[in-house]
């Protein structure tokens, strides 16, 4: 009965590789992202921005580890030519990893109270304990998932994915009684959820090409480049990602980082998840790409086609965020959605151009990918450092997103170049984009301004909602043809 139905929706998947491996990841990864929203409203009422906040520093020093966990070495795993050098890659990863869980487990042991202190959130302190079981969940879980991503595996990593959020979600559910020590049990569980799933083939190359630590020594001096540029690059976009909660933590307050966690939350994780799915196809697809020379067209419709999909959320977080948040969250969260308001062309510009930045690896140019992410954090660095010493919360956000969007909007004009693409084409896509977008969201923005009684908001908001699915089924069609 089950093969009956699992074969006639794969013949609904694209034929084209790209658009199917896309497809499938996308697929997945909605499925966990409608359980994530639909639970953000409970989480929200059951959980204080306090508590919010603890789990922002938590996921702040988990995503710190994580990014170094396997040195970088799991984005050369789908390069090599022949199976075994790949394999080898993979043992490379997995045994650095343990090495990093190490590392973050001496760091708990001898510094975890002072470390929390630090940070101010010390009721952080007795659950510090998660940070080495998250560190090792989520490190090997990237090393065996580009393994799938070399193989093809693209409905195994999908499955991941509702897996993970399932766990998370449970449990953040049912430990609520907990404050914010039930968020944090349910982010490490859903770091590990499903990975068993993906390790297994994974492990399993490694024995049938029975690997060798000369083969892994080989391995790593052969892509040595990956920990001396990628990790540092990896770092400095995590570090420059996890700055506003740390310092919010430590400069402002628990509340401030978690106001600031869930509107970072609720718009960077579906962009953030989707856009990683297409990253790890277009990571797939570019590395061949780029060996036959057509590396340009893809870029260009990978960058078209985001756009029309991250438009309208933008369009709509700048014109309603905070009274969007209020309404969906509760009203202690509304100065979330004044947040959301300033962060959208930040994380507009992050969905477009995240899935391109995997050209540093497959052009192996991650020195420039390294200066990049270093300019990038010194703005940040620099937009925080003003906004704390105005003590305006409120400012320090704006700053941050500015300042973060004006670099990815130079990172998109070097993309281009890179792969001579003209800008102008670049451009093209992104005020159609804005057309589309502004079009479909008339009637939301036509209450928003003019207020006409004959249209109430609620109506417009639903209209606006129907066009915009309409529009994003219209695109996913004509991605399988």
């Amino acid at each position: 009965m089950l093969n009956r139905l699992v074969i006639p929706a794969r013949r609904l998947l694209p034929t084209q590789g790209f658009a199917r491996g896309v497809s499938v990841l996308v697929g997945g990864t909605a499925g966990a992202q409608l359980l994530t929203i639909a639970a953000a409203p409970l989480l929200t009422r059951l959980y204080t921005p306090e508590d919010f906040g603890l789990l922002a520093v938590y996921g702040g020093l988990l995503a710190l580890f994580t990014v170094v966990a396997s040195g970088r070495y799991q984005l050369a795993i789908p390069l090599p030519e022949t199976e075994r050098e790949a394999a080898e890659v993979l043992a490379l990863s997995l045994a650095v990893v343990a090495f990093t869980t190490l590392v973050a487990l001496l760091l708990v042991l001898l510094g975890g109270r002072a470390l929390a202190e630090a940070l101010g959130v010390p009721s952080l302190s007795p659950w510090l304990w998660l940070l080495p079981l998250g560190v090792a969940f989520a490190g090997g879980y990237q090393a065996v998932s580009h393994w799938a991503v070399r193989t093809r595996a693209f409905t195994a990593l999908a499955s991941t994915r509702i897996k993970q959020s399932l766990a998370l979600l449970a449990i953040q559910l049912v430990a609520s009684p907990l404050g914010g020590g039930g968020l944090l049990l349910g982010h490490a569980a859903g770091q590990g959820a499903g990975t068993l799933t993906l390790a297994r083939p994974a492990l399993r190359a490694v024995g049938q090409h029975r690997v060798t630590a000369a083969g892994a020594w080989a391995a790593a001096r052969r892509y040595r480049k990956f920990p001396l540029f990628s990790s540092w690059s990896g770092l400095f976009n995590t570090l420059g990602k996890q700055l506003p909660p740390l310092l919010f933590a430590a400069l402002f307050s628990p509340v401030a980082a978690g106001l600031y966690a869930l509107a970072h939350r609720v718009l960077a994780m579906p962009m953030t998840l989707i856009g990683e799915a297409v990253g790890k196809v277009f990571f797939s697809s570019a590395a061949e790409a780029h060996r036959r020379g057509e590396l340009g067209p893809l870029v260009a419709k990978v960058h078209a086609t985001l756009a029309q999909i991250a438009m309208p959320p933008a369009i709509v977080l700048v014109a309603i965020g905070p009274d969007l948040f209020a309404l969906v969250f509760g009203e202690r969260w509304r100065e979330a959605g004044e947040f959301a308001r300033w962060m959208a062309p930040w994380l507009y510009l992050v969905f477009i151009t995240s899935p391109l930045s995997h050209l540093f690896s497959v052009m192996e140019r991650q020195g420039q990918g390294l200066a990049f992410q270093a300019l990038l954090l010194g703005v940040r660095v620099a937009a925080i450092a003003i906004g704390a010493a105005l003590d305006d919360l409120l400012l320090t956000v704006a700053l941050f997103s500015l300042g973060s969007a004006a670099c990815w909007v130079g990172f998109l004009v070097w993309i281009a170049h890179l792969t001579d693409n003209r800008p102008r084409i670049m451009a093209i896509s992104t005020l159609s984009a804005l057309g589309w977008g502004l079009a479909l969201l008339a009637p939301l923005l036509v209450v928003e301004w003019l207020a006409p009684a004959w249209l109430p908001w609620n109506a417009a908001l639903l209209l606006s909602a129907a066009l915009v699915g309409l529009r994003y089924f219209l695109l996913f069609r004509r991605a399988y043809q």
